[in-house]
């Protein structure tokens, strides 16, 4: 019966909760290595690096559950220059790191846009070579904006962008957030992305207060109507100087295997997209993002952005690698990736194979 579900083509609501509720522990082995077959066959078995530079902790939002809301006081706020900036770019790019994400808190005046605008044109030119003729490839995650907005960081160099929704769920969105940020807006931004050219990319929190099996699985298939072309989703876990730090926590364990299950689903219902085995899942288990990987995943990200700032970057409690340097976690995340057999493709972007086919056939339509 398991077998049968495992090898559908569609799913309904009630077909994946029946996957993401697995809990035996062969009944979980076989939704594994289908996982991971779904991987072989749709786009290999490489692991992409992803260079992630936490360029800023400043943000104009007040989410209730994240460690750099506008309304924590505690946080020593920053935000590293356009040369930091650019230099850990180039550290990647030296390293054999395909790509970097550049990630912030979120704001939309003008002096930030055009920031961010001037550091993605300095990246690429900057990272050219040899190896990368077009420079590293840029993943951008700096939150909501116009179309237009996302039109200029397209222009400029950028080509992937993460916008996680954290829920699909209406009533429990509004759990999570002031009245002020709605999520018709950001579904909206979503579609501004597209337009844009973008590779699209969002995430929900998994073990969220109040969160149901059937809300996850509502939340796979909104993946799969938008086209979704990449997913960074992790386990939600609480930050002591927010408002959600009232509400319990799932147990370590059958979080981890919600996790675990929701990535390899992913991969199952969605194919070919990419799909980052996340920090998160290392701030429950050490092994977390091998665990990751060896569910479906296909991309992870090293964090190069500085030490010295590293730890105000924190939004969630036990985020790991915070005074561990570049070279380290690029050595300790190399033996990670080989202990599970899989091999880290340096010097490529690693697109998202799911956007090359969805704009083929947009193309040829």
């Amino acid at each position: 019966m398991l077998k049968e579900l495992l090898y559908k083509e569609n799913y309904s609501v009630s077909e994946i909760e029946t996957l993401l509720s697995l809990k035996d522990e062969e009944d979980i082995k076989q939704l594994q290595d289908r996982a991971n077959e779904m991987l072989n066959q749709s786009i290999g078995d490489s692991v992409y690096y992803r260079g992630i530079v936490e360029f800023s902790n400043i943000c104009s939002l007040d989410c209730y559950y994240c460690g750099i809301r506008k309304s924590n006081g505690e946080v020593g706020r920053y935000a590293l220059s356009k040369d930091d900036i650019i230099s850990s770019a180039k550290w990647c790019a030296d390293q054999g790191y395909g790509s970097v994400v550049l990630q912030s808190g979120e704001r939309s005046d003008e002096n930030f846009v055009n920031f961010v605008e001037e550091v993605i044109r300095e990246i690429k030119k900057e990272t050219i070579s040899e190896k990368l003729p077009r420079g590293v490839g840029i993943t951008l995650s700096v939150g909501e904006h116009s179309k237009e907005v996302y039109s200029r960081f397209f222009k400029a160099g950028a080509h992937r962008y993460l916008l996680r929704i954290e829920t699909t769920n209406e009533e429990l969105y509004r759990e999570l957030h002031p009245e002020s940020q709605e999520l018709n807006e950001r579904k909206e931004c979503l579609s501004f992305l597209r337009q844009s050219g973008f590779q699209v990319g969002t995430g929900v929190m998994i073990g969220i207060p109040g969160q149901t099996i059937e809300m996850l699985a509502r939340d796979v298939l909104f993946f799969k109507e938008q086209d979704i072309d990449m997913i960074g989703m992790g386990p939600y876990l609480v930050h002591n100087q927010t408002p959600m730090a009232e509400k319990s926590q799932m147990d370590k364990d059958p979080l981890l295997q919600l996790s675990l299950n929701m990535i390899a689903v992913c991969r199952i219902v969605l194919k070919d997209i990419n799909i980052a085995a996340t920090t998160a899942l290392q701030a429950v288990v050490p092994d977390g993002r091998e665990r990751g990987l060896s569910y479906g995943a296909n991309v992870t990200m090293p964090n190069i952005t500085p030490t010295e700032v590293r730890s105000s970057y924190k939004l969630y409690e036990g985020k790991p690698c915070m005074d561990e340097g570049r070279q380290e976690c690029k050595s300790c995340l190399l033996g990670r990736v080989h202990s599970i057999g899989r091999d880290v493709a340096f010097d490529q972007w690693g697109d998202s194979k799911h956007f090359a086919l969805r704009t083929s056939r947009t193309e040829n339509f």
